[in-house]
């Protein structure tokens, strides 16, 4: 495994296992297939509603907890100091652990400076580890992070070979925050990755398939992958990308490949924004 270190200096591995869309019954046996095969980072919210699976499944894998690096995130109707500061509370029970290694705001909406202060709160007091937020776009992030005390560590977006999330990091590296990627193999609007045939091709050089070409692209840019399989010989093929190193020369091949830079998920959209917050505001 590989690491990048926050900016407090707390060490994250740049591949992890995502359980998005994984259900309550299936997130038990999931994630301990993924810890089987290697994984140390467990990515999960509290909106995914399996947290309790996450946390049964490090539970019964003996991995010491030193050993594990467990994120989830406030949901939008836990924003606000007081409910998400209860949320956490939750969320610790539920993944049956004394501390959260990373916590993220998981919508740029609702009252996330009062989130805020709770994490700031619960990272003080050693209940987490790092905190940052999730899918906060450039202008929402610049903004945010010049108005708390505890500048983001974190923030996990939409990115991919198709989006490639390049015009954002001008503004994250003024405050040093690292991104992590969701959905790094396509899902939620992104088709093509795993099916390119420029990935494929710079993968015969390595005897690597495109989906671990694309992993490895984004290891290499120091940005953490989370990629999602309920397969175990898919998990086992994602996590195999450590043992090979694209060279500039395929850095910047893939590079051509960006189609929507911020995402294909428009979280800035006036229509998305009233959705979440009549539904979960």
């Amino acid at each position: 495994m590989e690491y990048i270190k926050l900016t407090n200096g707390v060490k994250v591995p740049l591949l992890g296992y995502g359980v998005f869309m994984v259900s309550p019954e299936e997130c038990e046996r999931c994630v301990s297939d993924a810890l089987k095969v290697g994984y140390r980072l467990i990515d999960t919210a509290q909106a995914y509603a399996n947290e309790e699976g996450v946390g049964r499944a490090w539970r019964k894998s003996g991995i010491p907890r030193n050993e594990l690096f467990l994120v989830t995130k406030v949901w939008i109707s836990n924003s606000g100091e007081e409910k998400a500061a209860a949320s956490i509370a939750e969320s610790l029970r539920k993944l049956d652990t004394d501390y959260i290694d990373l916590l993220l705001i998981h919508q740029a909406y609702g009252d996330v400076f009062g989130t805020w202060r709770a994490m700031e709160k619960a990272y003080k007091v050693g209940k987490v580890r790092a905190i940052g937020v999730s899918n906060f776009q450039a202008g929402r992030f610049f903004d945010f992070a010049h108005f708390v005390d505890v500048e983001p560590m974190v923030n996990q977006l939409q990115c991919n070979a198709l989006a490639q999330q390049n015009d954002i990091q001008p503004i994250l590296q003024e405050t040093d925050t690292k991104t992590m990627a969701w959905g790094p193999l396509g899902g939620q609007g992104v088709d093509g990755i795993v099916e390119s045939e420029l990935l494929a091709k710079i993968g015969q050089k390595y005897g690597k398939s495109a989906a671990q070409v694309a992993l490895r692209w984004l290891t290499q840019r120091d940005i953490v992958a989370i990629p999602k399989s309920s397969h175990a010989e898919r998990m086992q093929e994602n996590f195999d990308i450590f043992d090979f190193t694209l060279t500039q020369e395929d850095m910047d091949k893939i590079a051509t490949m960006n189609q929507e830079d911020a995402g294909f998920v428009k979280f800035t959209d006036p229509e998305f924004v009233k959705y979440l917050i009549e539904n979960y505001g």
